[in-house]
This record gives C-alpha cells, structure tokens and sequence, in this order.
C-alpha cells in the first residue's frame, strides 16, 4: 500500500493563485465573469478544491487510525497507549505517522500474494534465483510492475503466471486476451491448453458472446462457478466445462488491454477478498505486457497525473466536423484509477451551453466544466466505456441535459462517441426545431398522400411541392396545373362538381373541398379531394389561393369495397335466419318440446325436450317413445354432433330409421348395429351418440345398450345412481361395430332418467362433477313423474345453449 500524495500540480496558463492562512487557494484577481453562471462556476471552483483537501485529509486520518487499530490487536493495548507508540515510534525513526502507518499496514498484509508476485517477477525478468526477503506487499507489486514491464514476451508471462502464481490457487490453465480497437478478442499467450485448442481460439470477432467479452462489456472481474452454467463458450470448453472460470479486465489508467482468463478443472465456489485481490494485481501485471503505449521501464509514478497528447490528426478532424465535438483525454489517479478526462481540444462549432468562451472550457476536465455529464444517461460511463474497450457508443434522441445541466430538459440530441489512440472523441448533433417539424411536415404528407400548392392570382406563379408533382404524375421540371385548367383533368363525370369548386373559391372567395377523379397523364385514374382557401389583402381582393391535394383512391375503394360487404353480409344474415327458422320448425315439429305421456299397463312414461335458446344453436338432439307390435316399449335418446339444417335432417334419418329397425324384434345391441351402418353408409357420415332401451311389461326388465352416450340414472328409493357404462362406440365412426347389452330387473316406484348431454354440460367443469350435481338433484322427492323431470330442467346448471331431450319411466 503506497502513501496518499496530493496531486502534483497541473501546468495552467491561469494567473498564480494566492493562498490564504485560513482557506484553500483562491484564484488570483484577473479578467472574471461578474454574471450568474460566472460566479456559480467560481463558487464550484471554490467547493471542488475544498472537497479534494478533505478528502486528503480523511484518507490519511483513515490510514492512521487502521494502523492504530494494528498496533491495538498485536500489543493488545487501548487506543491512546496505540496513538502514543505509533507517534514515538514514528519520532524515533525521523518519518511522519503517516508514512509509518502505511508501513505498519503494508507488513501485516503481508500474505502469499507477495510471494507469488516476487516469484512471477523473477520468472518474467529472467531473475529466477534472486532470494526473497521481507518487502512489504506494495513495494512488492511495484516491482513485479517493473518486471513485467521490461518483459514482452506475453506467452512466458502467462506461463510462469500459471506455474508461479496461479496453480497456487489451484488453476489448470490461463489465457491472456488482448482487446482490439472493435472489442475483437485475440489469444495472446496461454498455458494449460493444447496447441489445437488455442489454434481454434486464436481470435473472437466482435459480437461473440464469451467470458472474457462479457467481462470486458462490464469492466470488471466476472467469475462462475462452472462454465456450463455461465451458458457462455471460451477456450478449452469441452475439456474443463465443468470447472469454474475468473476473466478479470487487464488495463492500467482506466483503459483496458486485454483480459485475464483463469481456468480451474473443478467447480469454483465463492473466493475469499484476498484471492480476488490477488487476481486483480496479476491482472494488472499482464496489462503492462499488453500496453504498447510506454517505454519499457517507464514506472508508473511516471505516467500519473499527466496525460498523452491528443493525435494532431484528430483535433485535424474534429475541425473539419461541421457539428460539436470535443477531443477528450484520459486524466489518471496516483493510484492509476481512471479519474476524469481533459478536454483537450473543442472545435470551431461547439458552443458552450453556459456562455464560456472556448478557451475556458478547454483545457477543464469533463466534469468539473460539466459536472452533469453523471446524471440522466450517465454520459460519462459511456465515454469511460469507449476509452476502456474501444467500443464506439452512439445514440439518436439522447437527453443533453445528462452533459449540461443549464440547457432544457426536452433538448435531445445525435450521440458519437469513438476512440481514437489514447483519445476519445465525442460529437453530438441537436437538430435544429424549425428543421425537424419541416421534416415531420415532409414525412405526413408523404405517408397521408398530400401534395400541397400555392398559386398567386396576380402574378400567375404556382408553386407546387414534390408530392404533388407525383400524385398527378407528372416530372418535375413540367409546369404546374393552374387552378382554372383543373376541369381538363377530371373525369367528365366529374367536370361539374370541379366547376362548383372553383367557382366557390375564386368568385366567391369562400374556402372550399371537392372529391372528383383525376385523369393523370399516364392513364391512371385516382380519387383526389382537394381542399383550398383563398388570399385576400386589405381590401379584399384575391391575391392568391394556397390548398392541398389528398390521393383518396385506397379510401374510395375501401368504401366500395364496405358497401359490397354490408349488402353480402345482410343477404347472408337474412339466409341464416330463414335457415334457422325452417330448422327449428322442423325440430319442433317430429319434437314437441313437450309430448302426451305415453301410458301401458304399469309402466308411466314422460319425455321433455328442451330446444336450444339461440337459433343459429339448433342441434340434432332427438328422443322416442313408442309401443311395438311385440308391446314392449322402445324407449331412445340420441345428440347427432353439429348444429343447422344438416344436423336436423341427419336427426330425423336416424329417428325414423331405428323406429323401422325396431319393429324386426332385435334387441337394442342389435339396433344400435344397424344404426351405425346408416350413419355410416346412407347419410353423409354423421356420426352421432344414442342410448336405446327396450322395455318389457310382462317380465319388467329393461334391456338397454348405449353408443358414446352417458349411461341412464336409476331412481330407486331414496337413492339416485348412473348405470354400468357397457362398451359402445358412437354411431357412424366406423363401418361395422358391436355393441354390449346389458338387462335392468325395474321394481315397483322405480324411476329411469335417459338424456342428453346437454342436460348436464358447463363450461370449466369436467362432466364427473356436473353427474354428481344431477344425482343430488335427481333425489328429490316429487309427486309426479312429470313435475320430476321439470324439476330437472329447472335446476340444471349447463351454460353450453344446447338442446337437451329428457325421457322418465316409471314402473307403477
């Protein structure tokens, strides 16, 4: 750790300041700007140099007092007995407190970064013998700072910084990128690797997401624990993907040379501060490898506080922009921490939004002259960005009042930002408001298809704009159309109204509009409307009249087009209610939604059907009760899949023929056999479901089958549960199917609910629990079979507007 110095003093061509007994220096009198934004500028003058010695101050009282704290934890004394040894020991030995607590600092950090790096510097200046001794860690890296200096041999670095330093810590492998002007990647030197894999890993264009771009992107030290996690490719991927990686940013003076890529073979977990320390001062060794710009041996003391010289050819540039620009330079801490840039040269068009001439704001650093530049965009972090990576940085629209705080806080401008050598050049662009709305004018009657005119009455000049030229098809260099030979372009039909037109603007003088068809030149015929008003001096002669024509034709058309669909649209709604109608007439008539119970001799049975409330939702539900020849009792429920006239028809097919089917004496298995082969074979493969029973008075049993439908609920006593589901597929689907029967022994009271499915339906609920809802609602009591099944459609919750049929039997 090196002692705090202040800053040597920068060569100015400022009058000599006088120092006060009692203050910080204050300027010498001379020329000063007396106004507003003058003394503000002299009073942040003032505060600037106040801040900087108090931050001096508190770095050395800081520095003491960690030193005391030292002396407090090795003596195990109290703080005054520590304050007391450390001025008599800084007495006895002629030097300041504070250059004896840096010492004191310096010995007890003494830790394996020390060694590693006085091994590394040996290796790297060819000084492999020397022996080590007790130098404190800072005068250490000073060293090791020397000698990588003197080395630039970037391959041998890497290697005895893997075999010095970093296999130490348990490292496999190193890689040492150095960082092109376009943020380009290319290997350096590396270690641990195979030739073949370095080979394929020699250079990473810009763009390619990897570790060491990502930690370059960021200017900082990026570490994952595997490198498969990271999701990022890198050199030696497939042979250590499971090990942890650190890329740490190579670069001295706030500009960054390359990268440091350290490989492990294992997974890395989180290191301590002090490795992660260790790895920044490496870091920083290889950059001195890297950076071409020093003489070899330069030390750093050398290279702080000063800046180099700008390019001559770019300050030759910025002269010859015809917008903004400034010509920065880095301006570089003791410490080597980037601190600020120097404004070295400001072009012939900058204007300094504050009023300073431009001799007083070159020559300032950025943000002392403009201190806002770390607010609203943080321009400043851009320009650091560029000078790190040289990744040039522009932006449209950017708010200027993150470089100056005086100026509106809507004004925006045009951004560039590139490196140039060790410079930065920075140009914006803020365009101009009368310009930028003639622009957005220009773009709104290009995009609404306005051409716009202005013709003097008395002089008989025209002046027409581009647009308009192409929306009568004419070149450029023709002569416009004047108002009064407007008819000779328009469609005869429309000659009339144009008249009308012109009449009301240059007889009448009143502003005026017309929709009429123009005959362009080229045969084409567009939809124009054309708006104008007249000019009238003082004493209300016509002078001139201004207006615009507007292409209407894509809205013509879209009207026509309109009108044509509202005529189709109507026809088809009138189709489709005549459709529905004939439909639900047809329903209603083979379906009453109520029917006669049907009465034998102990046997009671009631149908129901509910038909759909919308009747663009009619549906093939149907039903049947019929007594055969035989006397026993057909009993059908079935929902053909669709709705409309189709699956009304194909519902009366299927009704009509399982009453023919019926009357042979086969038994609903069989039935429902045959029906299929009709759905299949003689209509237009409809496919459909259906329940069908036969009852038989004299044994009272019940023989049913089903074909995709919900099995029927019996009602015995106090109790209410759905048949066994015997095996059926719907109707229709295949050409040939079985079907299983199954024989229900009824009792006296029992009751037999057959229905379709859109008895129990509702959206968002599966059909288990719309069952159980109807099972609790079937067990209420009744007096009639009748009031039993309006009870049913009463409190059915189905949302679905389909039809549903509902038949109840009843043993007596």
């Amino acid at each position: 750790m090196s002692v705090p110095e202040p800053p040597a003093p920068e060569p100015s061509a400022e009058p000599a300041a006088v120092v006060p007994a009692d203050g910080p220096p204050v300027p010498a009198a001379g020329p000063r700007d007396t106004s507003g934004l003058g003394r503000l500028a002299a009073t942040v003058e003032r505060l600037h140099a106040e801040i900087r010695a108090a931050q001096a101050a508190a770095d050395g009282r800081a520095l003491i007092e960690l030193a005391k704290g030292v002396l407090i934890e090795r003596l195990q004394c109290g703080p005054t007995a520590a304050a007391q040894q450390l001025a008599g020991l800084a007495a006895e030995s002629g030097v300041s407190e504070l250059e004896l607590a840096a010492d004191i600092i310096n010995q007890a950090a003494h830790d394996q970064v020390a060694e590693v790096t006085e091994e590394f510097v040996r290796r790297t200046s060819g000084d492999a013998g020397a022996p080590a001794d007790d130098t404190p860690i800072g005068v250490r890296l000073r060293t090791a700072e020397s000698g990588a200096l003197a080395s630039r041999d970037t391959q041998a670095v890497a290697e005895s910084l893997l075999e010095h330093a970093l296999e130490p810590l348990g490292a496999v492998a190193v890689a040492v990128w150095t960082a092109g002007p376009d943020a380009s990647l290319t290997l350096a030197g590396h270690a641990g690797f195979p030739p073949d894999e370095a080979a394929r890993w020699h250079y990473v264009p810009p763009g390619v997401s990897t570790l060491a771009r990502q930690a370059l992107g960021e200017r900082q030290a990026v570490r994952v624990t595997s490198l498969a996690s990271a999701a990022l490719p890198s050199i030696g991927g497939a042979l250590h993907r499971d090990g942890g990686r650190v890329a740490a940013p190579a670069g001295t003076g706030g500009r960054i040379h390359g990268i440091l890529e350290i490989c492990w073979a294992e997974p890395l977990e989180p290191q301590p501060p002090q490795i992660m320390r260790q790895i920044d001062a490496l870091a920083e060794l290889c950059a001195h490898t890297l950076d071409n710009r020093p003489a070899p041996g330069a030390s750093l003391a050398a290279r702080t506080w000063s800046t180099e010289p700008a390019d001559s050819e770019l300050v030759n540039l910025a002269e010859g922009l015809y917008d903004p620009a400034l010509v920065l330079t880095p301006f570089v801490r003791a410490d080597g921490e980037l601190a600020d840039f120097r404004i070295h040269h400001v072009n012939s068009y900058f204007v300094d939004p504050a009023g300073r001439p431009r001799s007083a704001v070159a020559g300032a650093m950025l943000l002392e002259a403009y201190p806002m530049a770390v607010g609203g965009g943080d321009l400043f972090d851009k320009i650091a960005h560029v000078y790190a990576t040289g990744e040039p940085f522009r932006a449209r629209r950017f708010t200027l009042t993150s470089l100056v705080g005086q100026v509106p806080l809507d004004t925006t401008a045009d951004i560039s930002v590139s490196r140039h050598g060790s410079s930065v050049l920075l140009i914006w662009r803020v365009e101009d408001e009368t310009a930028r709305l003639a622009n957005l004018l220009q773009h709104a009657q290009r995009l609404g298809q306005i051409g716009g005119f202005e013709e003097n009455t008395v002089t008989g000049e025209i002046v027409w704009n581009d647009q308009l030229f192409d929306l009568y098809g004419s070149p450029r260099h023709t002569s416009p159309v004047p108002l009064e030979a407007l008819t000779s372009h328009t469609h005869p039909d429309d000659a009339a109204t144009v008249r009308r037109f012109l009449r009301t603007v240059l007889h009448h003088r009143r502003p005026a509009s017309a929709a009429f068809r123009l005959a362009r030149p080229d045969g084409v015929t567009r939809h124009m409307r054309v708006i104008a008003e007249p000019v009238l001096d003082a004493e209300h002669k016509l002078q001139a009249v201004r207006g615009a024509y507007q292409d209407i034709s894509a809205q013509h058309w879209t009207e026509v087009a309109l009108a044509a669909t509202r005529d189709q649209l109507a026809h088809t709604e009138q189709q489709a209610v005549e459709r529905n109608r004939l439909t639900l007439q047809l329903q209603h008539a083979i379906m009453p939604p109520a029917q006669a119970p049907l009465d034998s001799a102990d046997l009671r049975v009631a149908v129901r059907y509910r038909p759909a409330e919308s009747e663009s939702m009619v549906g093939g539900d149907w039903y049947d009760a019929v007594v055969l020849p035989s006397q026993q009792i057909l009993l059908c429920v079935g929902d053909v899949a669709g709705h409309g006239i189709e699956a009304a028809t194909s519902m009366v097919v299927l009704r009509n023929a399982m009453r023919g089917l019926a009357v042979t004496g086969a038994g609903p298995a069989q039935l429902l056999s045959w029906l299929n082969t009709v759905a299949h074979y003689l209509t237009d493969r409809v496919t459909a479901t259906a329940v069908c029973g036969l009852y038989d008075p004299a044994r009272r049993t019940l023989r049913w089958a089903r074909a995709g439908h919900l099995p029927p609920v019996l009602i015995r006593g106090q109790r209410a549960t759905e048949l066994r589901a015997v095996s059926g597929i719907l109707l229709g689907a295949v050409s040939e199917a079985a079907y299983e029967e199954e024989e229900l022994v009824m009792e006296p009271d029992d009751i037999l609910l057959m229905y379709t499915d859109g008895l129990v339906e509702r959206r968002g609920e599966s059909v288990e629990d719309s069952l159980a809802q109807l099972l609790t609602t079937a067990r209420l009591p009744t007096t009639t079979l009748e009031q039993r099944l309006e009870g049913l459609l009463t409190h059915s919750k189905s949302d679905t507007d389909d039809d549903t049929c509902l038949i109840g039997i009843q043993v007596m």
